[in-house]
């Protein structure tokens, strides 16, 4: 059935160039094995029995954890400047623009620099974009919002859980444990602060002689 369209569609081709490109008659044959010659070049490489194959977005939606949306409201995140920002660049990173969430929030914080809420957002959608490792830009991100607000639990515990998705277990262990110790005890996050030190004394116990470098003030 493939090769009676693809006859027909030649046949079609031909006459359109006789009919209403005024073909001249003398290149009727060099333009007749020229399409020949293209069949011929089909025949040999082409597959029409292959089923097409799709092809997938450059970015996936995997890296992205809900999770940390819970986390940053429970730490301030839930009216305010930022909140818009914050809404559309998660669902970016929800359909699997991370490069987009990224840029987005960039804009963000030149619109509102002192925004610490928006820096910790750039923090995360870098880390998002990066597939789970802390990147030079994530930490600055992170860093700025510390110093716009030193009290913020924001800026820390996003940190730490960069260096925990990293691989770098000592260097989280000492932000939050640092972060912990300054909580208040009613605080919404301390419980799960306090599981999370756990689970990871558990899976890889601290070193006290351990030189960890902790979040600057």
């Amino acid at each position: 059935m493939g090769w009676l369209i693809l006859l027909g569609f030649l046949l079609l081709v031909f006459g359109g160039l006789v009919w209403l490109g005024k073909l001249p008659r003398g290149a009727y044959e060099l333009t007749g094995a020229g399409l020949l010659l293209a069949v011929a070049g089909y025949a040999w490489q082409g597959h029409p029995g292959v089923a097409g194959v799709s092809v997938e977005p450059k970015e996936k939606a995997s890296s992205f954890d809900e999770s940390k949306i819970e986390s940053r409201e429970e730490m301030g995140e839930r009216f305010g400047t930022a909140r818009e920002w914050l809404v559309f660049s998660d669902a970016l990173n929800r359909s699997g623009k991370h490069g987009a969430a990224a840029n987005y929030l960039r804009n963000g914080v030149k619109e509102h620099p002192n925004d610490p809420d928006l820096w910790v957002g750039l923090g995360n959608a870098l880390v998002v974009h990066a597939e789970g490792i802390i990147t030079p830009a994530a930490q600055f991100a992170f860093q700025r919002a510390a110093d716009i607000s030193p009290e913020h639990p924001g800026p820390p515990f996003f940190l730490g859980l960069a260096y925990a998705q990293s691989g770098k277990i000592d260097q989280a262990r000492a932000i939050w444990t640092e972060l912990l110790a300054r909580s208040p005890e009613d605080a919404p996050w301390r419980e799960d602060l306090e599981s999370r030190l756990e689970a990871m004394e558990q899976i890889q116990p601290s070193l006290p002689t351990a030189e960890i470098p902790a979040m600057d003030k």
